[in-house]
């Protein structure tokens, strides 16, 4: 719930409206009047008890309210309790609401689905570790920091610093945490642990002048007009300070706890080794698919696109003069050999590849043409994910804009193997994380107007990775792969995320274990085994994530498919986006009953 919130918008008209006399009531008040102001109320209370969500969506920075700045968030047990409590008390007045028109009553479904989830999720709230390799606290904190605490002005490096002088009572706090998981014995697996001492350890290592909270800030610093030049050495001076005398010291407490834990920890990965792993499971597929998809569906549904998508290549690679005699893994493996396909390894490679993805997404944002109505006004940047974690980061991950319009989006590539890009594979991934794909969606969701905030925010995982997806699909549709390569990259993809329905599944329900998980995807993908074991990897730590991309996908194709039988020629595929991304993220079935009311409204505009 917390990954959620830090997602949160506040429009400056709502601040306003709530700071007004009449809203001072409904504020206020058990029940308020406006069942709009009700849940936005709900949502801006819990965003107000975190500061680094209120630094993250920026709104309150563009009046003039910055305190928050200043601060970490409470991160102790006590807080996640009123947290749960809070979410109770708004299901509880939520159930009040009768007589709804009908896009209340959507938002009261919506609104529902997400409490009961949080409900369910409370008892197995443990079920997870803060800690781990793919995004946990460790890396969580200096990426925050470098990448979302505004450095524009001299009181912005003062917050800078203060929240450095918090690290230390922050990262106590997560201890509370994990050792009531210890006490339960949800101990992370012995890799995760390895990974995460390793992490910290350089992190220590590295003398603080060179760490990224101190090169960051030099170098914001200099970026930022408003802060003069004879200020930047005391700054500095006061950062290196805390980094050696705050944040080294609770790096090192952690490094401390987390070595005695190795010897509790052991080499079986999936949730199925703790007690009530298998409940957690089915809330995790369920919470992430937005449906009730058994492990073993989504197992076998898995295995048969696998076998789908991998004919579609193998007859690519024979139209392209490829021997496919040997089977898939040894075709694809072909093609991946091809050195015509990579960049250099060198830090002007990697230049071309940022250059490369920015030229990728500026052709596909200008030539979409009328395939998408709605277009955000938020901007698309490309950086790359930053060294010091790109490790043991994903391939590529997007960070959504501000809300104040002062952040664009970014599309963060990994460059860290360069084998890990071939040039066939850079478009499918641009348009994934990019246009039309994450950042059409979610800058569209945070932009919509008229709607309870938490409608433009709702992370719904199968419907926002669903769409990435399709996205990449669309594009294809839409012209953007004429090279067959590109179009096996495309392939590839979409057989990536089949592989995760087997993977996922059979990490968490089949008793499968890490290095069964790599072979198998090794075997049925092409990919390179770092970023195997870095998917592989992120599925133990994130349980059932993964398999939310491929759901979602086929339940968008599936809906599509539906509204073309239904409509015939009067079938619009800019319509039918705007169906689907005009009402922010909603779980798949509701997905489902908005089209077939779209269906209904132009079949009867048809008569």
């Amino acid at each position: 719930m917390k990954t959620f919130f830090k997602w949160l918008g506040i429009s400056v008209l709502i601040v306003l409206v709530v700071m007004g006399a009449w809203a001072t009531h409904e504020w206020k008040a058990e029940k308020p009047f406006s069942f709009r102001i009700f849940l936005d109320r709900a949502l801006i209370k819990q965003a107000l008890n975190s500061p680094q969500t209120l630094t993250s969506i920026g709104v309150f920075d563009g009046i003039g309210i910055t305190g928050h700045n200043a601060y970490l968030d409470d991160a102790s047990e006590a807080a996640t309790a009123q947290m749960f409590k809070d979410l109770r008390e708004t299901k509880r007045i939520l159930l009040q609401y009768e007589d709804l028109s009908e896009e209340q009553q959507l938002s009261k479904d919506i609104a529902l689905y997400l409490l009961n989830t949080a409900e369910e999720f409370e008892t197995y709230q443990y079920h997870s570790y803060p800690f781990n390799q793919q995004s946990g606290a460790q890396s969580n904190f200096p990426s925050f920091m470098d990448a979302q605490h505004p450095i524009r002005t001299t009181e912005n490096v003062e917050h800078y610093i203060s929240r450095l002088s918090q690290s230390n009572r922050y990262f106590t706090q997560m201890l509370e945490g994990m050792r009531i998981r210890e006490y339960k014995k949800i101990i992370p697996p012995l890799f995760v642990i390895e990974r995460i001492i390793d992490e910290m350890q350089g992190f220590v290592d590295t003398p603080a002048t060179e760490n990224i909270l101190y090169t960051s800030l030099e170098k914001r610093m200099q970026e930022a007009v408003e802060i003069p030049e004879s200020v930047y050495a005391d700054y500095l001076a006061q950062t290196q300070a805390e980094i050696e005398n705050t944040v080294y010291p609770a790096y090192e407490m952690l490094i401390e706890y987390f070595t005695e834990l190795k010897a509790m920890a052991g080499t079986d990965d999936g949730l199925w080794r703790l007690d009530g792993g298998d409940q957690a499971y089915k809330l995790a597929l369920r919470f992430f698919t937005t449906t009730d998809y058994s492990a073993d569906y989504i197992h076998t549904v898995g295995l048969q696109e696998v076998d789908r998508i991998q004919a579609e290549i193998l007859q690519i690679l024979s139209d392209e003069g490829f021997d496919i005699s040997q089977g898939f893994t040894v075709a694809i493996n072909a093609l991946a050999e091809q050195e015509g396909f990579y960049y250099p390894d060198s830090d002007e490679g990697r230049e071309q590849i940022l250059a490369d993805y920015k030229r990728i997404i500026e052709e596909v944002e200008s030539g979409l043409g009328d395939a998408f109505l709605l277009r955000p006004k938020a901007s698309l940047d490309v950086k790359r994910i930053p060294v010091f974690k790109e490790k043991t980061a994903p391939g590529a991950y997007y960070e959504p804009p501000a809300f104040d319009g002062s952040r664009p989006g970014v599309f963060f590539a990994n460059l860290y193997d360069i084998k890990a890009t071939p040039t066939y594979s850079m478009r499918t991934l641009a348009y994934h994380e990019g246009i039309p794909g994450h950042h059409f969606q979610i800058a569209i969701a945070m932009e919509l107007e008229g709607l309870p905030i938490f409608r433009t925010v709702a992370p719904f995982v199968a419907y926002i990775e669903g769409w990435a997806l399709y996205a990449e699909r669309v594009a294809w549709e839409l012209g953007f792969q004429r090279d067959p390569y590109d179009n096996i990259g495309r392939l590839q993809a979409e057989l990536f995320r089949a592989v995760r329905l087997v993977v996922d599944t059979g990490i968490h329900a089949k008793r499968w274990t890490r290095e069964e998980a790599i072979d198998y995807m090794l075997a049925n993908t092409g990919m390179v085994k770092s970023d195997v074991t870095s998917e592989i990897e992120r599925y133990i730590v994130t349980p059932g994530q993964a398999t939310a991309y491929k759901v979602g996908m086929m339940k968008i194709l599936e809906v599509r498919e539906k509204a073309k039988a239904a409509l015939g020629d009067k079938f619009d595929l800019g319509e039918f986006h705007n169906v689907v991304l005009k009402n922010g993220a909603v779980p798949l079935d509701i997905l489902e009953k908005l089209v077939d009311e779209y269906i209904e409204g132009q079949l009867a505009t048809a008569q």
